[in-house]
């Protein structure tokens, strides 16, 4: 063979190998995009998304739906690049999603703890919204900590280091000023018994110069019906105002949508506050896609969601929960509201 023959086949076989290569070679990247939505009014398999019982719900005919956004990890060079060009992918650095250290059950147990506290968040704002009281518990004790074996998870909590606790950001409040060494009192109740105060000695935490106690403290409502919220592979906090949404229209007699599509997203906390999320290019276009006119923003987000909203979806900013639903009432009855 000639020189030249000999200059393609071996051009070929290099061609070749790193097409092999790009298709099989992981990069360190993982792809976001649109993810699956859900109406948090309706039901998923057969079981409502948020189901009240105990208490007189009325009908809703509209839709609030949640939106998601979907994570590709170990994806090839190929399957990057075939992702980044359809224009509804990004591609981010793995690091920022993969914790180094961190196993995917781990990652996946955080993500799942999230989405948990987020249904607790959006109940407890949802009826401190609707005038229902509230208490503050401890979900969370932490093995080894002083609260260990001293406070259980449920235990509602009532008192901390001499001050009343009515939301958990004053039990964060009541520790502020307090040093690793401190005995501090706190009174609780476990299980429907009647109040008992304990003394505890603060442990050292690093990082911190307060005194570490071993409890993550959440508020709930005190109300006496049953919420359940049923949605399973789904991850993160920012379905929180959707889902309190949901709460509020099915718990009161004029429906908050008024027979339209309404998406949203949004971290929620137990006084109703509306937090900022990621992902809102993607979450937009998914809501969109499933035929929602109009989209619910964080206000911190409203800047990103403008320049990235698609065609024929309107964005309402929201700062709060009952911000939020002024402006679905204000939608229901044709008034402006405002927009980011």
């Amino acid at each position: 063979m000639s020189r030249r023959t000999w200059t393609l086949l071996i051009s070929l076989v290099i061609v070749a190998a790193l097409g092999l290569l790009a298709g099989f070679a992981r990069v360190p990247y993982v792809a976001l995009g649109p993810g699956p939505t859900y109406d948090t009014l309706g039901s998923v398999n057969g079981t409502q998304v948020v189901d009240i019982t105990g208490q007189r719900t009325y009908p809703t005919r509209g839709h609030l739906t949640m939106t998601t956004v979907s994570l590709t990890d170990d994806v090839t060079l190929f399957e990057a690049l075939g992702l980044w060009a359809s224009g509804r992918y990004a591609l981010a650095p793995r690091e920022e999603y993969y914790k180094p250290g961190e196993s995917e059950q781990q990652i996946q147990q955080e993500n799942t703890q999230q989405f948990k506290d987020s249904q607790t968040n959006a109940e407890a704002a949802a009826l401190r919204y609707l005038g229902y009281p509230s208490k503050v518990i401890a979900s969370q004790v932490v093995s080894g900590s002083p609260a260990d074996h001293v406070i259980a998870p449920g235990d509602r909590l009532t008192e901390v280091n001499g001050r009343r606790v009515a939301t958990a950001d004053d039990v964060l409040a009541a520790l502020q000023d307090t040093r690793p060494g401190q005995r501090v009192a706190v009174r609780f109740q476990h299980d429907g018994a009647p109040e008992q105060t304990a003394e505890v000695t603060l442990a050292q935490r690093e990082g911190r110069p307060q005194g570490f106690l071993g409890i993550a403290p959440v508020d709930r409502a005190d109300a006496p019906f049953q919420i359940k919220i049923s949605l399973s592979d789904v991850g993160g906090p920012s379905a929180g105002l959707m889902f309190a949404l949901a709460i509020v229209d099915k718990l009161t007699p004029d429906e908050l949508d008024g027979d339209q599509s309404i998406a949203g997203t949004g971290e929620i906390d137990g006084k109703g506050t509306v937090r900022p999320i990621g992902g809102i290019p993607f979450k937009m276009i998914a809501a969109r896609e499933g035929g929602a006119t109009t989209f619910l923003v964080p206000a911190a987000n409203c800047a990103e969601a403008k320049a990235h909203a698609p065609s024929g979806l309107r964005l309402v900013k929201v700062d709060d929960l009952a911000g939020a639903v002024q402006e679905l009432r204000a939608l229901k009855a044709g008034q402006p509201v405002p927009g980011c």
